[in-house]
């Protein structure tokens, strides 16, 4: 069978794959510690989980917009006013099935054959498959731990070429946990409006920020670049939502309506219920997800302190998200259980397999002596957890 080329060339995610893998062997009955996925194991909210039984029962079943709701489209609004300083009018906001979703559609829309978008490194596992199959290239751009693996306006100018278009952004990072400061968020702008290149803010951890850090999106800083900013956000992860799919994106008006062509027909729109309940999540009280942040906040600490404790391994702290991304270079060329280590997907899949611990191989961050761990789980399973991952290396690394 011949399939398209450009489907050939994309990698599966293994974030999702790990995922998958850690449930298979659960439901076999092993015991595994999952710090694979980025899903928050709280329930969502009471209220919003209300307001979808109460759409359902109103019969709000039916098509709507392609772009969402009147409704959630004017919360959306609302909420860039209260939280971000941005002004947007409806017709500049579009609602699609997840923040994942809504990135697919901007690059749809902007981008043309073989034009260039900057992806700094590590950068989250599906930005490079995204671009690519929506006939980009992505530019990958290393970073430096000392500098939190963020991208500096000095990395950012050595990788512009004549084919440059976009420049893509994760404040708070997947999978770092870094976030961008605002003279670092400034000298990006400086640079997007000084060559005209769109800036794509993926901003869906934006809640999720610790220890006096303060999220600020690189839209607010003037008339000049938030023209030229898509904004991405979602309710996943502030509102414990994965599985309900509703992300969102704030640009420019035309480009807007040109990622609302794209998504017509595609998928229409998002499910009716979804938009329902996202809608009374924006406005209602916030205060749940304030508990949220607390606790994950407690968890990061906690995860930083107990990974720099373990032999060989180390990590920065994280400022946000719920993730900490932990440096294996000491464990590789050396064998664990008899098997060579040559690389971080060696590592995790005998950490899965005869470990019992799931974690994600930087591999798919584009940076290989690495490994992602989640602390979006109980604080029961991170302490039993890394002390399974801790006994694991003393007894098996040779």
């Amino acid at each position: 069978m011949r399939i398209s080329k450009k489907i050939s060339n994309i990698a599966s995610s293994m974030t999702l794959a790990v995922d998958a893998k850690l449930k298979q062997m659960v439901a076999e009955g092993i015991k595994v510690y999952g710090f694979g996925a980025g899903e928050p194991d709280f329930d969502t909210p009471e209220y919003i989980r209300n307001a979808a039984v109460e759409a359902i029962t109103k019969g709000f079943t039916r098509y709507t917009a392609a772009s969402g709701t009147l409704e959630l489209r004017k919360a959306i609004c609302a909420k860039f006013q209260r939280d971000n300083n941005l002004n947007y009018e409806p017709n500049q906001i579009i609602v699609s099935s997840g923040a994942k979703h809504s990135l697919s559609n901007t690059f749809a829309a902007i981008l043309n054959p073989e034009d260039e978008v900057i992806v700094p490194v590590p950068y989250w596992v599906s930005y490079t498959e995204i671009i690519k199959l929506n006939d980009g290239v992505p530019v990958l751009v290393p970073t430096k731990k000392e500098n939190n693996f963020k991208m500096t306006k000095e990395e950012l100018l050595k990788s512009l070429t004549s084919k440059t278009k976009a420049i893509l952004i994760n404040s708070p990072s997947n999978p770092t946990g870094a976030v961008y400061t605002e003279k670092e968020l400034r000298d990006i702008a400086e640079v997007a409006v000084a060559n005209n290149l769109f800036v794509v803010s993926d901003e869906i951890y934006e809640k999720l920020v610790y220890d006096g850090n303060k999220h600020i999106s690189i839209a607010s800083f003037g008339k000049e670049i938030k023209e030229l900013t898509i904004v991405i956000n979602g309710m996943s992860k502030a509102y414990a939502m994965t599985g309900w799919r509703l992300g969102y994106a704030a640009g420019n008006e035309k480009l807007i309506k040109g990622m609302s062509s794209v998504q017509s027909h595609a998928v229409s729109h998002p499910s009716s219920i979804t938009q329902y309940a996202s809608t009374a999540a924006l406005n209602g009280s916030q205060d749940d997800m304030a508990k949220m942040v607390v606790e994950f906040e407690k968890r990061s600490v906690h995860m930083y302190k107990r990974i720099n404790a373990i032999d060989g391994l180390s990590c920065i702290k994280p400022e946000g998200a719920f993730y900490v991304y932990a440096d294996i270079s000491n464990y590789l060329g050396r064998e664990l259980c008899g098997t060579k280590l040559n690389s971080s997907l060696d590592f995790s899949q005998i950490m899965l397999e005869k470990g019992h611990v799931a974690v994600v191989p930087g591999a798919a961050f584009g940076t290989d002596n690495y490994i992602r761990l989640s602390y979006a789980t109980s604080m029961e399973v991170i302490e039993n957890g890394l002390n399974a991952f801790e006994d694991f290396i003393k007894e098996n690394l040779k």
